[in-house]
């Protein structure tokens, strides 16, 4: 039998007790929702918090789900509303699903992803149209207390209701009829369900400490209760090979069964100071999650060894950045909805920070003279700075009736255009601050990035339908039909300097490179990242490619191959949220949620390089791969970094801004390195 080590330290965040956790269909993220009215996701390898918490419900949210595609949340709540959020963009989609009369205690997709099924303590489930948000048919009614917990079984064709009147109770998905009698045997309230991966059993959860599992076809007890627990079992979890169950307990416990046999595998998990609320599978079957109070702690499913450090969920990060036109300065904003420029080669502030936006700011834009920033928000306003005094320039620019999320200027500094979450691009005049015409209307979702033509007759526009448009500036019409081959949300899209190519990147870890002549994709994708394509620019000469990513990484391109000329660039081990050559295109400088911005000296002229005729100076440059070690083609392995101190890590060509009042940096001594064949000259030293 299994005996648990010592309790995994904790994922800390929430104000309030944690009352629900679901892992996202590929494993990684996990969402939690909290009594403290909001939803945090997290990286489920790390831990790190992954963006805004999303705020919304005014009460308690007691479930939450995910979309089986991923990139949907589902959330009930004690203001008796059912709210959809976007994943990938942190924000709510649409209107609250209104119709319960009281709290919605319990909340789950139908496997296609086309509803949304829901449970009250107005003793109904419901049924929504995902899309839409209404209403499908009228409420399933026939329990005569509190609807706790909901589960779609693995087909779809069934829905499993657990209820405070002790029973559960099985409904055709689709007629809304009731199937069978009710199941009882619980003494007490049924606050948990759940579906086996065959769908031949249900297993439930109860106030009287007991799990029960039942055969779906019969009703009747499948085995013995299970029994260990001294109180409430409040969540119960099958494993995705159907072979145990895991379970949750108001005694503080956490516990593993056998699904066939009712057996205990393990011995329970002891040590909490308060009740476990939910428990939690990963999609693979590797890990398993458990709320204790407000913290969120994980193990391995096999060997109980904890996973994960001690986080906090206050991580704001660095959000857009930019070069000023001159290479002067760097524009970033600081994770706490403010923008501040730097000094491009010092790391130092330069001025105050550019304060006014009443929300988060998702996207940052220079003039082509340099005198004006412009910076899009969450509060759905645009706004124009003073790159020299930091001030701003007039009144907000608004007519978004969703974030803004993407912000770019024209190329002769007149306009600024603008794409936000309520799948609309917008056109402005920089002089009067008003929109020149009516937005530019062709997406179904949310416009994540935008982009003009180096001639300034063409914009792009990449979306969350996976989609790519192009527009034409002056008749502010579309242009052919959208670009299509992404399998993902397009988060970036970048024209090359003599505007022949139209460059995407996607949360489907790919880059296209698309012919504006014909529209049709050019060469192969470009692959290698093993995580969202947040951000992708071309070189000023057109040569190169650069992306971020996800998966913490910085990759280089050749342009017109398509191959990878620096696989990796590791500045830190979270998520590289955006990047942006320097005008000259020696640098690149990237903003990364550890709230620092990193820049990389990459194709430095020669002129610059002081040191390249030491023969250690490209090894003086490196930074490590995802796994610690810096290679080289010619002999390999080179040397390894300790992981905490990888993100630390700085060399000549690196410079490293700190935005809190962490200022770690790490240098490495290569006064007596040697590598290739020459440490066999100090091994043999070293043995005299």
């Amino acid at each position: 039998m299994l005996s648990w080590p010592e309790p995994p330290l904790e994922w800390v965040g929430h104000s309030n007790r944690v009352s629900c956790i679901r892992y996202s269909p590929n494993g990684c993220h996990i969402a939690t929702a909290s009594y403290d009215g909001t939803i945090r996701i997290w990286d489920a390898e790390t831990g790190a918090v992954v963006g805004a918490p999303l705020e919304g419900h005014s009460g308690w949210v007691n479930s939450i789900a995910y979309s089986p595609d991923g990139r949907h949340i589902v959330s009930g709540s004690n203001d008796k509303t059912i709210r959809i959020w976007d994943t990938e963009i942190g924000a709510v989609v649409g209107i609250p699903l209104d119709g319960h009369t009281e709290a919605v205690n319990a909340v789950a997709y139908s496997p296609d992803g086309r509803h949304i099924i829901s449970g009250s303590d107005d003793t109904t489930i419901r049924i929504w149209d995902h899309k839409t948000g209404a209403a499908v048919g009228q409420p399933l009614i026939g329990h005569t207390d509190w609807v706790w917990s909901i589960a779609h079984s693995p087909d779809g064709r069934q829905i499993a209701s657990g209820s405070s009147d002790t029973t559960i109770r099985i409904w055709d998905a689709e007629t809304g009829a009731a199937v069978g009698n009710p199941i009882r045997g619980h003494t007490q309230d049924v606050v948990s369900v759940a579906y086996s991966p065959s769908g031949q059993h249900i297993a439930s959860g109860s106030f009287d400490a007991t799990i029960r599992i039942w055969d779906v076809e019969t009703g009747a007890p499948a085995s013995n209760p299970l029994q260990g627990h001294t109180e409430c079992v409040r969540s119960i979890a099958y494993s995705p090979d159907g072979r145990h169950i895991l379970s949750g307990s108001d005694d503080k416990t956490i516990q593993i069964w056998d699904a066939e046999t009712g057996a205990a595998v393990s011995t329970p998990l002891k040590g909490h100071t308060k009740a476990v609320g939910t428990v939690a599978y990963s999609s693979d079957g590797q890990r398993i999650s458990g709320s204790v109070g407000a913290s969120i702690r994980t193990w391995d499913a096999k060997t109980g060894a904890a996973i994960g450090k001690s986080l906090e969920g206050n991580i704001g990060g660095v959000g857009p950045i930019a070069y000023s036109p001159d290479g002067r300065h760097i524009i970033s904003e600081s994770g706490d909805g403010t923008i501040q420029i730097w000094d491009a080669g010092t790391g130092a502030a330069v001025g105050k920070p550019l304060q006014g936006h009443s929300g988060g700011v998702w996207s940052i834009a220079c003039s082509p003279d340099g005198q004006h920033v412009f910076s899009g928000s969450g509060d759905g306003s645009i706004r124009i700075w003073d790159a020299n005094t930091c001030d701003a320039v007039g009144r907000p620019l608004e007519g978004h009736t969703g974030d803004v999320l993407s912000i770019a200027s024209s190329p002769d500094g007149q306009h600024i255009i603008s794409g936000s979450r309520d799948t609309t691009v917008r056109i402005w005049d920089i002089k009067t601050g008003t929109a020149v015409s009516a937005p530019l209307k062709g997406h179904t979702e949310a416009v994540l990035s935008v982009a003009y033509s180096p001639d300034g007759q063409h914009i792009i526009s990449g979306s969350h339908d996976w989609t790519i448009r192009i527009w034409d500036s002056k008749t502010r019409t579309g242009i052919g039909k959208p670009l299509k081959g992404h399998t993902g949300s397009v988060w970036s899209v970048a024209y090359s300097p003599d505007g022949q190519h139209i460059l995407s990147g996607s949360s489907d870890k790919t880059i296209r490179i698309w012919d504006t002549k014909h529209y049709a994709p050019v060469i192969k994708l470009l692959e290698g990242h093993t995580g969202s394509v947040w951000s992708i620019a071309y070189s000023p000469n057109g040569q190169h490619i650069i992306s971020s990513s996800s998966d913490g990484t910085i990759r280089i391109w050749d342009a017109k191959t398509g191959t990878a000329v620096i696989k990796s660039l590791n500045g830190t081990s979270l998520n590289v949220s955006d990047i942006a050559f320097s005008p000259d295109g020696q640098r690149i400088v990237s903003g990364t949620r550890d709230n620092t911005i990193h820049v990389w000296d990459v194709f430095p002229h020669p002129s610059t390089q002081h040191t390249s005729c030491d023969p250690m100076y490209p090894y003086l440059r490196a930074q490590p791969d995802s796994d610690g070690w810096v290679r080289d083609a010619e002999y390999g392995l080179l040397y390894w970094v300790l992981p905490n101190f990888r993100p630390y890590l700085h060399s000549p060509a690196h410079l490293i801004i700190h935005l809190t009042s962490q200022t770690q940096t790490m240098s490495l001594d290569f006064e007596e390195f040697a590598f290739g064949t020459s440490w066999t000259d100090i091994f043999n030293s070293a043995q005299q």
